[in-house]
């Protein structure tokens, strides 16, 4: 199937699919004349891929997880256990940022939110200027 074709039934544009094969995530080979021809199986790799990066996944985890769920026993239970890997990271993410809110919202009216003394305290305004002003 030629480019146009597969980022039109895709839903993507043919920039996108060519983005998606510089960085290795699908592979066409050239015809004589040129033109880009892909695997009909591309089609549904490239609905996994969108949905995926829908799901928060990156390219960098879609490229690495992909062969490992292509070449699973069984792909329910790869796909079922890398989504509950996702929710590790995410719920860690979700605590560290939680804790950075509360840390950001205790400097708040404080006068000088870039600085606390040891004592938990924020230290008394010093006025600063950002390099080179």
């Amino acid at each position: 199937m030629r480019i146009g074709e597969l980022a039109a039934q895709a839903g993507l544009t043919t920039d996108a699919v060519r983005f998606y094969e510089k960085v290795g995530l699908v592979t066409g080979r050239r015809l004589p004349n040129g033109y880009r021809d892909f695997p009909p199986e591309t089609l549904p790799w490239l609905h996994y891929v969108r949905t995926a990066q829908s799901l928060g996944f990156s390219l960098a985890e879609i490229a690495r997880t992909g062969e490992q769920l292509s070449d699973a026993p069984d792909q329910a239970a790869a796909l079922s256990a890398l989504f509950a890997d996702k929710i590790q990271v995410i719920d860690t993410r979700t605590a560290e940022l939680t804790a950075l809110r509360a840390e950001l919202a205790s400097r708040v009216g404080t006068g000088c939110p870039l600085r606390a003394d040891e004592a938990g305290s924020v230290a008394s305004p010093t006025p600063w200027r950002a390099p080179g002003r």
